[in-house]
């Protein structure tokens, strides 16, 4: 299939791309900033901003599928995830593709609490909480979007696999708690979802615990 990955230079998005391409997939890949992906076999490359619906549209056309996975470095508050989403919407709209699979992470929607004591009492207060704030409300935006989208809710990051199976959760247990998960192992799931079509308006929220 042909996909569009929003945030194509990040560490989950460059791993969704290279993945995609690697099991046969075509990917156009955007990012803000021309020189941060090459252009390969497999992959094109669209610079510009990721809250530009003309852009997005423009480039979108053709395409089966659209992930979405953007970040931010700064602590502070922001509107990045819900203006993107917004344009996003529009330009799906607008080049009739349908399929969409968002990745936001622990902290948005019910997961807040569930990612483990350093990421609840230290990471979420002080580093992420502003960034989720934007995220529940990109999330209300494609929940209400006719559209067939699934949000990816990845526990903290880790560099390595840790012992045993990951699980994709879709009711989180009050006591659960999800640690950890790798880069690599979010970008398969997300190029599984793509390929099976499953999960359609679901929110797994995936990782060990």
């Amino acid at each position: 299939m042909r996909v569009f990955v929003i945030g194509a230079s990040g560490g989950v998005g460059a791993r969704v791309v290279a993945q995609a391409v690697a099991r046969g997939h075509r990917v156009t890949a955007q990012s803000r900033t021309a020189g941060r992906i090459r252009a390969v076999p497999g992959v094109d490359v669209a610079a510009g901003r990721p809250d530009d619906a003309r852009f997005l549209a423009a480039r979108m056309r053709g395409h089966e599928a659209v992930v979405m996975s953007l970040g931010v470095d700064r602590r502070g508050p922001t509107t990045l995830f819900s203006d993107a989403t917004r344009a996003t919407i529009a330009a799906m709209r607008e080049t009739g593709v349908r399929r969409l699979v968002a990745i936001t992470g622990v902290g948005a929607g019910d997961t807040r609490g569930h990612g483990g004591w350093f990421y609840n009492r230290i990471v979420f207060p002080f580093v992420t909480r502003h960034r989720y704030a934007d995220k529940d409300r990109q999330e209300a935006l494609i929940e209400r979007a006719d559209l067939d989208w699934t949000l990816v809710r990845p526990a903290p990051f880790a560099a390595r696999p840790g012992r045993g199976a990951w699980q994709a959760v879709l009711e989180v247990p009050h006591d659960l708690q999800l640690r950890a998960v790798t880069r690599d192992e979010v970008a398969a799931f997300v190029v599984e979802c793509l390929e099976t079509g499953g999960f359609l308006r679901c929110r797994p929220f995936i990782g060990r615990s």
